[in-house]
């Protein structure tokens, strides 16, 4: 396992996606109920077929279309020190909107955001902004970030969710200062079944999605830390129908991928030479 878990990896590169394989059908909660427990009931309805073309991807979503004039103002035109925060794909900025017309508003009043937006530089691109769509647009669950709208104009490319006050995992573990407090054993335990509720939805027989990047880093808190899901950009359709695994590379940030896809991939290596 760890032998070919370490000669896969480096043949591929982390930061690369096909977010637009699909599969027969998916199904997404949508009524945002607490799963814990092994009993746990979240009420599925189907939707059509995972779309494959970016403009089935854009019409199937469950998300607001915004301009890129609306989100420069609701981030007061992406200054600086709105900056929440830096990754592969770009900058996030905090923002504000009215509640119900999703109109930019003033600092301090409407709806606070997390409006991410893509750095035309940077590592990630296109194929990983309209993963997130596909995915966080049509997925509900209450351990996954609320995916609120997107912005798709010229070049831009932008991605708007709900504000999570108390930022990521990995900030409240590795950061020390006034805002980034120790979490307690209490705290710690709760944000890791959070995450594990999250991951046991996404790996379900009925939603089928292969997370493929789970790393603190990834894991939000709201403002009673509990804890969401981000960063979609490398997800993937788990296998359907008679298949016991999916034609893929293994992708991810290094470690960090669930392990029964390693184990499948590990078990299929010729299969996953076609890519």
């Amino acid at each position: 396992m760890g032998n070919c878990w370490s000669t896969r990896i480096k043949a591929e590169s982390p930061l690369h996606s096909d977010p637009t394989s699909g599969v027969n059908s998916r199904y997404v909660s949508r009524d945002g109920n607490d799963t814990s427990g092994s009993s746990s009931k979240v009420s599925v309805t189907p939707v059509p077929a995972t779309p494959r073309t970016e403009g089935e991807i854009l019409q199937s979503s469950n998300v607001k279309s915004f301009s890129f004039a609306d989100l420069k103002s609701a981030t007061r035109n992406f200054r600086p020190d709105s900056v929440l925060g830096e990754g592969g794909f770009g900058s996030v900025f905090k923002g504000w909107i009215d509640e119900h017309t999703f109109a930019a508003t003033k600092p301090g009043t409407g709806v606070v955001i997390a409006v991410k937006r893509l750095n035309q530089e940077g590592y990630q691109g296109h194929k990983e902004w309209l993963a997130e769509v596909n995915y966080l647009g049509q997925l509900y669950h209450p351990n996954l970030v609320k995916l609120i709208g997107y912005c798709l104009e010229d070049e831009q490319r932008l991605l708007v969710y709900e504000f999570m006050p108390r930022g990521s995992l990995e900030n409240h573990l590795f950061r020390r200062g006034s805002y980034f407090q120790p979490l307690s054993w209490n705290l710690r335990m709760k944000v890791a079944l959070g995450a594990a509720k999250g991951l046991a939805f996404l790996h379900s027989a009925e939603t089928k999605v292969i997370y493929r990047d789970f790393k603190t880093s990834n894991v939000l808190l709201d403002s009673n830390y509990n804890a969401k899901l981000s960063d979609f950009g490398l997800a993937k359709d788990g296998p359907t129908g008679d298949k016991s695994h999916v034609s893929t590379r293994v992708m991810g940030t290094y470690g960090y991928a669930a392990p029964e896809y390693l184990a499948t991939a590990c078990e299929n290596t010729d299969f996953l030479n076609q890519g």
